[in-house]
């Protein structure tokens, strides 16, 4: 551990923000395992809902212009219409009340935020799976967890290769750091309430 904290300043930016958030990052998937998505329709209906209050919250960064200019291709990126056809595919409605969502409005913090979005799509393997013992998959249900037209690792280490190349100061870096960790936080939060 000790080597790792100390040659960090060595790490690529993709792998600091990976090293910084680390926690947090496992509580979300502690979190998320714990709610149970895939016992029953019901509790995946919870977890798309879940999906959908994130997925909203960060599609307008996919259409900004100063980070389109950071990310090509980054408007082809979002997951949302998928989410939302999922929604459609159970019979849910799309309607989210405004006080649920949080989009960043600091360019730095924004990346983090995006940094955790797309990272969710290298984890959502796993989940993908797990939608098919509920017979949902990538025409039906499961959509937005569907690997990447382009593969998922692929599709990563486009992404990673944009993070790593971006010229931030420190103090940029630790507001995209912040905006991981609050990306997070905005998830357990959601997924809490929408659990209680």
């Amino acid at each position: 551990m000790q080597t790792i904290e100390k040659d960090q300043d060595t790490l690529t930016f993709a792998k600091r923000l990976k090293y910084s958030t680390r926690t947090n990052h496992d509580s979300v998937d502690s979190l998320v395992m714990q709610s149970e998505p895939f016992a029953n329709e019901e509790n995946y209906r919870k977890f798309l809902r879940l999906q959908h209050i994130f997925h909203l919250s960060v599609a307008p960064l996919y259409q900004h212009d100063d980070l389109q200019a950071l990310f090509p291709g980054l408007a082809e990126l979002p997951r949302l219409s998928a989410v939302e056809s999922d929604l459609n595919d159970l019979g849910l409605k799309a309607d989210v009340d405004a006080s649920l969502l949080a989009t960043p409005t600091d360019l730095y913090q924004a990346i983090g935020w995006l940094y955790c979005s797309e990272g969710s799509n290298i984890g959502a393997a796993f989940l993908y799976k797990e939608t098919q013992k509920l017979q949902f998959d990538a025409e039906h249900g499961a959509r937005h967890l569907a690997a990447h037209p382009e593969g998922r690792a692929p599709h990563w280490r486009k992404f990673v290769a944009q993070l790593d190349a971006l010229s931030l100061t420190e103090e940029q870096e630790a507001q995209a750091v912040k905006g991981a960790m609050d990306a997070f936080a905005f998830y357990k939060k959601t997924l809490s309430s929408l659990n209680a």
